[in-house]
């Protein structure tokens, strides 16, 4: 008997192990699968294909470019930008950390409805909100010419309204457009960090501004810091709104010496400088959260106190305010400038093809960003949690692209996409210029810009997948392919399906990389929108900026029906 069962447990096959125990840990590691890390270094080595490309350039372009650069372009371009910066920096800072400090901390009338309208600016990209208030304040527009007709005055500046077009304009369009960032930030901090602290502080007679300064701010600095970067990083890409308001950026003067003047050696320097300031901006960021650590505890709504009536209506009208600034009176402009527009000439004869045109592109580097995002997050995973390996960093090189302004990843584009159009002419086998402006680089451009939204998506939800599900699925004999198609790609379902709508929207919404790189007639709607308000006709791109504001409506209700109940809870 003893003999049969012995028998009978080596005739039994073996469990396929696939997975092994490090000798100097003791920590399972899972076997390597095979291509992954050539395709995690595929997927991440266009990132900086820009940046190189700009840094040959730059190094082999005439010399005398420098003086002239350094004499006439740069001095006023790197003064608005910093001024710029700065001013939009205080704004998002101010309006979002105040806002999300009061609709955490406090009960006052509407603050439910108001907490979720203060998202909605994120709706209106930079360039649609400058080219409504553009015309909104125009001495043609509708408030100088209700207001003449109001007071009986004939003269179109009679009326001495504040200018638009300057500095301190751009600083209030952008900064209402982005304070979301901070807002959004801060808010989930006070719900995750500060409920204790602030019921402890409360506790020893701590309230108000004392609270705010001594306890809130404190807390909730790193993420303040995380946001303001954000959007001050989407300040620097931002090229539409800067141009349409009179101020003179180093994006917009990339986008000026390529284009007007046809310098592409200039325009390379220019966005070297660029890049240094995006530099400047991530490291002030990482400064703004060093040596600050709080533990986060489950999602709960702080204690909120009740205001008396008129600090009530205070805290309601200055969490109103933003809203009204920020999207309410835009959007509201555009309905009615779109509306009369229909009614009176119909839709634009090309509203299909710039809807298509802005789809189909989209659509290709969405696809594309998925694919290349997938191998990147599998290849941190597959990396020792204790020793974070070459797929971690392979990662954050991915992730990188998205500090990238569009028009640096552009002109990097036309650079690098030239030597490969040389290389390829050289062989005899492409006829010359098939890649540089063709669609292929409009959509290598978005995945570059865009690759972080899927990658970081994808690496968060894999951080909530055991890694003893991989250890168990590949102990039963499952394949690398089976593994990933049969029991990752379930799970992941729901972060690839967010990751592919946002990539998707801000494809879509993109314009410097857009205006650069778009083939010969080839029109989207952020750049008919472009073309419009560059020709004055700002009635007639008013059902593209409309358009454009649908589109960025998706992700706040998205938002608004899942994300931001997770992060906000219901207050008590």
């Amino acid at each position: 008997m003893p003999s049969r069962c012995r028998r009978s447990r080596r005739s039994a096959p073996a469990p396929a192990r696939s997975w092994t125990r490090s000798a100097s840990t003791g920590e399972a590691q899972p076997v390597r699968m095979k291509g992954l890390r050539l395709a995690a270094t595929l997927a991440a080595a266009p990132v900086a294909l820009p940046v190189l490309a700009l840094a040959t350039a730059a190094m082999a372009g005439s010399g005398a470019l420098w003086p002239h650069l350094l004499r006439f372009v740069l001095p006023q371009a790197a003064v608005e930008t910093l001024s710029l910066l700065a001013g939009v920096g205080v704004v998002v800072v101010v309006v979002g950390t105040g806002t999300a400090w009061l609709t955490s901390c406090f009960r006052f009338p509407a603050r439910r409805l108001l907490s979720v309208g203060l998202v909605l600016p994120l709706a209106l990209p930079g360039y649609v909100a400058a080219y409504a208030w553009l015309d909104v304040l125009h001495p043609a527009g509708p408030v100088q010419t209700r207001l003449r007709h109001l007071l009986g005055l004939t003269d179109p500046r009679a009326i001495p309204l504040p200018e638009i077009r300057s500095l301190a304009g751009c600083v209030l369009v952008m900064g209402m457009v982005l304070y979301p960032y901070v807002y959004l930030a801060a808010r989930a901090a006070f719900h995750t960090q500060g409920t204790e602290a602030l019921r402890a502080a409360r506790s020893c007679g701590a309230a108000g501004m004392l609270l705010f300064r001594r306890v809130g701010l404190p807390m909730a600095r790193p993420a303040v810091a995380a946001g303001a970067a954000l959007a001050l990083m989407e300040a620097l890409n931002d090229i539409g709104a800067a141009e349409f308001l009179g101020v003179r950026t180093l994006t917009v003067s990339v986008y000026v010496t390529w284009i007007t003047r046809s310098s592409l050696e200039g325009a390379a320097q220019i966005a070297l400088v660029l890049l240094a300031l995006v530099a400047g901006v991530v490291a002030m960021e990482r400064w703004g959260r060093a040596r600050e650590s709080h533990a986060a505890t489950r999602p709960e709504a702080p204690e909120r106190q009740a205001l008396p009536w008129a600090a009530g209506l205070a805290a309601t009208l200055a969490c109103t305010l933003p809203v009204l600034l920020g999207f309410v009176v835009p959007a509201a402009y555009l309905l009615w400038a779109a509306w009369r527009r229909v009614a009176e000439f119909g839709l634009p004869p090309d509203l299909p093809r710039w809807i298509a045109s802005s789809a189909s592109l989209a659509a290709m580097a969405t696809l594309l960003a998925l694919l290349a995002a997938l191998p990147l997050a599998l290849g941190a995973r597959r990396d020792s949690p204790r020793r974070p390996g070459p797929g971690a960093a392979l990662l954050r090189l991915g992730m990188l692209g998205y500090a990238l302004p569009g028009g640096v990843a552009a002109v990097g584009l036309i650079i690098a996409f030239g030597w490969i159009d040389d290389l390829l002419g050289l062989l005899g086998r492409w006829a010359p210029a098939a890649l540089s402006g063709s669609v292929a680089a409009v959509v290598a451009a978005y995945v570059i810009r865009f690759l972080a939204i899927p990658a970081g998506g994808l690496d968060a939800a894999y951080a909530r997948i055991r890694r003893e599900v991989d250890w168990s699925a590949e102990s039963m004999g499952a394949t690398a392919g089976r593994l990933l198609w049969r029991v990752h790609l379930p799970l992941l379902l729901p972060a690839l399906s967010v990751a592919a709508l946002l990539t998707f929207l801000d494809a879509m919404k993109e314009l410097p990389a857009t205006l650069l790189l778009r083939p010969l007639n080839t029109e989207t709607l952020a750049t008919a929108l472009y073309a419009e308000a560059a020709r004055g006709t700002y009635e007639e791109g008013a059902v593209a900026a409309l358009a454009l504001v649908v589109v960025g409506l998706a992700p706040i209700v998205l938002l608004g029906a899942g994300g931001l109940r997770k992060v906000v809870p219901p207050a008590r």
